[in-house]
């Protein structure tokens, strides 16, 4: 059975940020999980509020079955923990984050999970990662979910791919996450277990 897919995209002050990769995803996983073969403009279906910051949460599978808008406000992350989960899939972008959830929920000692699977780590469960090495910026080569800000930033030459280890965080100065809503967000005084 089919599962319903999600969009999330940042609007602020009226615009929708980085649409052209929303429309990319959106388009590849529309073609990959339903054979669609029409094309859907997203831009012809957001009429986003014009004043404030919010979460534009586009529910669809082979066509949008909803637009909504809602307020948004960031999440604290100070105490990240990895987390092995060799079996997860999430390379779609589903509306039922049930694994996800019940991943964070069962490490109540954090506020946010960095996912490791086979030895490599992924992502948190609502962004990708990112770890400086003093001279760069590197991200999982093996992201669970391709992100459409993770994207802008590889392209842009911002971000570098590189595989991962656990053992590796403790070489790296910093580290960000970033998706839709946050963009790249460099975390101030967090730890990692």
């Amino acid at each position: 059975m089919a599962k319903t897919l999600l969009e999330t995209i940042r609007i602020e002050e009226g615009k929708a940020h980085n649409l052209h990769y929303h429309q990319a995803r959106f388009d590849r996983s529309r073609k990959a999980l339903f054979r669609a073969t029409t094309s859907i403009e997203l831009q012809k279906h957001i009429v986003p509020p014009k004043e404030g910051l919010y979460r534009c949460r586009i529910l669809y599978m082979e066509d949008i079955e909803s637009v909504e808008y809602l307020p948004y406000t960031p999440k604290t992350v100070n105490r990240l923990k990895v987390v092995r989960n060799d079996t997860l899939e999430y390379r779609y972008k589903y509306a039922d984050r049930t694994p996800l959830d019940a991943m964070l929920e069962a490490h109540p000692d954090a506020d946010e999970i960095i996912i490791e699977q086979n030895g490599l780590l992924t992502d948190t469960t609502i962004a990708n990662i990112a770890f400086y090495d003093g001279s760069r910026w590197l991200t999982p080569k093996t992201p669970l979910l391709e992100g459409t800000m993770r994207a802008s930033l590889l392209e842009s030459g911002k971000l570098r791919k590189a595989d991962i280890r656990a053992h590796d965080i403790a070489r790296y100065t910093h580290v960000a996450l970033m998706n839709a809503m946050i963009g790249f967000k460099i975390l101030k005084a967090v730890t990692i277990t």
